[in-house]
């Protein structure tokens, strides 16, 4: 669930976001030392490797402590096992409860290219952000400058696990080097050089719709400020 972020009683002006979205990071969960990275079996691995650091495709993920709520947060940094886990349960990324369903599909905000059609459905779309609840998508467009100055709104009906982005290393002495943060496929036989930090998925029917235009659209903007 989104923890609300605390405001300075001395700082007055300060305009900071009431709701903490469910995949951002807290400082607490950055502040742990990242583990070794070598080279092991023709790709990378942590030196001291356990088995939850690998998903079910072999694939090796950003190892983040998880302590939500925990010093302040941080919206820049997205965490690597909540983004997975609400791509692969289609969790809301803002509220972490289940996004918005019907008839028609799965809601999804879109800001990346390439963009999504007028007519829908005619392309792929790759995106690294997961679905949203309604509610939690109008405190996104109020509180996401990005989203206010553009944004698509779709209903997916179909879509697939593509890929995953995150930091790729090259062979070193005496271990490997990131060198670039990259989205990579999961046929790409790069991807065992890629410590992954989001799971992307590709959406491959979809319709946009109005926002505005959805049923239960809240009329009481408090209502949308979860504790």
């Amino acid at each position: 669930m989104p923890t609300s972020a605390k405001q300075h009683p001395a700082d007055k002006t300060a305009q900071r976001p009431q709701v903490v979205p469910y995949i951002a990071q807290w400082s607490a969960e950055g502040s742990a030392p990242r583990p070794q990275v070598v080279t092991r079996r023709g790709r990378i691995a942590f030196v001291d490797e356990r088995r939850y650091d690998r998903d079910a495709d072999g694939i090796l993920w950003t190892r983040v402590p998880f302590q939500p709520g925990k010093g302040t947060p941080q919206f820049g940094h997205v965490h690597a096992l909540r983004q997975r886990n609400a791509m692969e349960r289609l969790l809301c990324h803002v509220c972490g409860r289940p996004a918005d369903s019907n008839s028609d599909g799965v809601l999804w905000l879109l800001t990346e290219e390439p963009r999504c059609p007028p007519e829908g459905g005619s392309g792929d779309v790759v995106t690294e952000h997961p679905p949203l609840c309604l509610p939690c998508a109008h405190i996104a467009i109020a509180a996401c400058p990005r989203l206010r100055h553009d944004f698509t709104a779709v209903r997916v009906r179909a879509f697939e696990r593509a890929g995953v982005r995150g930091a790729l290393y090259q062979r070193a002495t005496p271990h490997p080097v990131p060198i670039d943060v990259v989205s990579v496929a999961f046929d790409n036989p790069a991807i065992g050089w890629v410590r992954a930090g989001k799971l992307l998925l590709r959406l491959t029917d979809y319709q946009p719709v109005d926002l505005y235009a959805e049923d239960h659209v809240p009329t009481d903007e408090r209502s949308l400020l979860r504790p």
